[in-house]
């Protein structure tokens, strides 16, 4: 059998709910010469089933059911299987446009430089309604790519991406210590090795939702892009990177002695509050505590007593007077 043209990676975890959409929208693209890989990721729901149903259904799945790896895992296994020189990640709440991998190997095909292309996506809810977007789209060519890194913009959305299998596993796929930022570690890594870019079209309907992985886990999320944009920080300045073969990031205090330098945890814990203030569950959870201990260090505190309005709104009162106590203590 001839090797087909894109391998399509998703990996499941008790995603039922919106799986067949995403199926349905890979199985619909009018470049149809893939193999869709799903790998179940030890799901509690119907999961499993709807993908069996589906590999019946069409001889391009190519379903893998087995215990729970997370996520990480779960990419680098399938990074493994795939038989294409090209792969497409897709999520199973997502939708892909019908031309959305038509256009990314046209793409790829005049631009040899590029190991890497996502698009601009279009948000939408839990029940498929169009969201209103907030911010810049993401940037389209390889210069702005490296402009937006120093800014501490986003980058590509992971699941519009097509990338260069070889080109990846280059720079050792993605990596364990990185859970829930695995993505934006692995743009970094490649930004170094490779050109990236993005088609400025929205080829992807991203679902926003309160149950999604990036809403349960913001703090965590926050914590590692911080250590991995000075994980990358370190290489551009041609130090080694100590995150590199890790298979857990440590506690924000303990980065100055993954650094062996002074200051790191105090930088970082700046970093990470400052950007977790807007994030409702952010402030319910440890996020809070981070934003006290870097208000307790005499850190930046521009905005903060806005904060402390936010979480009345949030319905925290004991968090905003607890806040408001140390911003006038400190």
């Amino acid at each position: 059998m001839p090797k087909p043209a894109i391998s399509v990676a998703m990996s499941v975890y008790n995603g039922e709910r919106f799986l067949p959409l995403a199926l349905e929208s890979v199985l619909g693209q009018s470049f149809g010469d893939f193999e869709l890989l799903v790998l179940d990721d030890g799901s509690t729901d119907r999961s499993p089933d709807i993908i069996r149903e589906y590999a019946e259904a069409d001889s391009r799945v190519r379903p893998v059911i087995r215990e729970n790896r997370g996520l990480v895992a779960s990419l680098n296994q399938l990074l493994d299987m795939a038989q294409a020189p090209l792969v497409a990640r897709m999520d199973a709440d997502d939708i892909c446009h019908p031309d959305r991998f038509a256009k990314q190997v046209a793409f790829l095909a005049v631009h040899p430089d590029y190991g890497v292309v996502g698009s601009w996506s279009e948000d939408i809810g839990e029940h498929g309604e169009a969201l209103v977007r907030s911010g810049a789209d993401h940037p389209l060519v390889h210069e702005d790519m490296l402009a937006a890194i120093e800014q501490g913009e986003q980058l590509i959305c992971h699941p519009a991406v097509m990338y260069r299998r070889d080109v990846v596993l280059s720079v050792g796929g993605y990596h364990a210590a990185f859970r829930h930022c695995e993505d934006l570690d692995l743009w970094l890594r490649l930004s170094g090795v490779t050109h990236m870019g993005n088609i400025p079209e929205r080829l992807l309907r991203y679902r926003r939702y309160p149950d999604q992985v990036s809403a349960r886990h913001s703090t965590e999320q926050q914590i590692g892009s911080v250590i991995a944009r000075l994980a990358w920080e370190e290489r551009r300045a041609g130090r080694p990177d100590p995150t590199e073969n890790l298979a857990r990031l440590p506690a924000i205090d303990d980065l100055d002695t993954l650094f062996a330098r002074p200051g790191i945890s105090r930088m970082a814990r700046e970093r990470v509050a400052l950007s977790l203030r807007w994030s409702p569950a952010a402030m319910r959870d440890k996020g809070f505590e981070i934003l006290l201990d870097h208000v307790r260090e005499g850190g930046r505190r521009e905005g903060l007593w806005r904060t402390v309005a936010r979480l009345v709104r949030f319905g925290e009162p004991l968090r905003a007077l607890r806040l408001a106590a140390a911003l006038a203590r400190n």
